[in-house]
């Protein structure tokens, strides 16, 4: 075991710490001292504690992790739990492709509403927002999309819940005059995760043969742990004001990304081939017979249209310049992902 991190006295209040990045949060933050309070919807379900839990013993460092149950679809108790932090880490939100949509939309504005609400109450003045490039945009084509960009489609509900509860987050954040820094990561990858997210669900597919040929769609990478870190910077810093987008992998396909992943795995079943774009409308015909045999289904018209409206060219200059990151490489990104998956037997 490493040396146990000394305690810096400050206290992070982080939601959804059970998730992808959630946990990788907490993780981060318990390895450079912070005290975490952290948020689950459910304190009984261990499949939504116990990997959390695991970083403070690991870490020896069990006593400066608390665990609280929260639904930031309820506003009323959120001030009370939050009170005493130093500052807020607002992560919890559904990213799905396939849930309700209204469900979607509905948790990331109410709970956007709520925790910035709360965040004033409990005298929070400066609070650290995950949002994603989806609220970015991949318009317009042939220029690195920055922070001054956003998002006009509104092709997906998940597309749409990023978009105006990022918006309203700035909206409550000048209201309330607090000092918000917002993360937009892009396709977040690595291991660590407990429930598999639409970034990283379709390794199996592509380890296993069931994609023939990959479609060009647009793709930028980030992986999990440096998400983690610009969390923790974007709050030490105290230049560190506005969007920040982490994208260090851009420009990319998903025909790039399997061609990589057969690259690193020779003997893996992931597609040489990749499929023209005007046959992309087979590739929503075949998603669409996969559903019926009740598989996962990745495409639709309306999606695949917002792919190729734009291009995943995204520059991350800022990240690198006012965060100071390091980005971990492409070919960790893939590894990590697919040895997760391996570990599992899934691939």
């Amino acid at each position: 075991m490493a040396n146990k991190p000394e305690s810096n006295g400050k206290t992070i209040f982080v939601t959804g710490v059970n998730g992808h990045i959630g946990n990788h949060i907490v993780r981060d933050l318990l390895e450079n001292g912070y005290r975490v309070k952290g948020s689950v919807r459910d304190l009984a379900d261990s499949n939504k504690t116990k990997h959390v839990i695991k970083h403070a013993e690991d870490l020896d460092v069990v006593d400066r992790l608390e665990l609280v149950e929260g639904d930031i679809l309820d506003g009323d108790y959120w001030a009370e739990l939050i009170s005493g932090c130093d500052s807020l880490f607002h992560t919890a939100t559904i990213y799905s492709n396939t849930k309700d949509g209204q469900l979607i939309i509905d948790t990331a504005l109410l709970g956007t509403t709520h925790l910035l609400t709360a965040a004033r109450d409990a005298g929070i003045t400066r609070v650290v927002y995950t949002s994603s490039v989806a609220a970015v945009g991949n318009t317009p084509r042939g220029r690195p999309k920055t922070e001054d960009d956003w998002q006009t489609e509104r092709s997906s509900p998940y597309i749409i819940a990023k978009t105006d509860s990022e918006r309203k987050a700035w909206e409550l954040a000048a209201e309330f005059d607090i000092d918000l820094r917002v993360i937009n990561p892009s396709a977040v990858i690595g291991g660590g995760f407990v429930n598999t997210t639409p970034s990283v669900d379709f390794f199996p597919d592509i380890m296993n043969g069931n994609v023939p040929a990959a479609p060009k769609i647009p793709l930028s990478i980030v992986h999990v742990k440096d998400v983690a870190i610009a969390h923790r910077k974007a709050y030490e810093i105290d230049d560190a004001a506005g969007r920040f987008i982490l994208a260090p992998h851009n420009n990319l396909t998903l025909a790039d990304v399997c061609r990589a992943i057969k690259r690193l795995y020779p003997n893996s079943k992931a597609p040489k081939l990749s499929i023209p774009r005007p046959l992309m409308q087979l590739v929503i015909l075949f998603d669409w017979f996969n559903g019926l045999r009740g598989k996962k289904r990745y495409m639709t018209r309306k999606t695949v249209k917002g792919f190729f409206r734009g291009d995943s060219n995204m520059s991350s200059q800022k990240a690198t310049e006012v965060l100071g990151m390091d980005w971990i490489s492409l070919d960790k990104c893939l590894t990590d992902t697919i040895n997760e998956f391996k570990s599992r037997s899934l691939v």
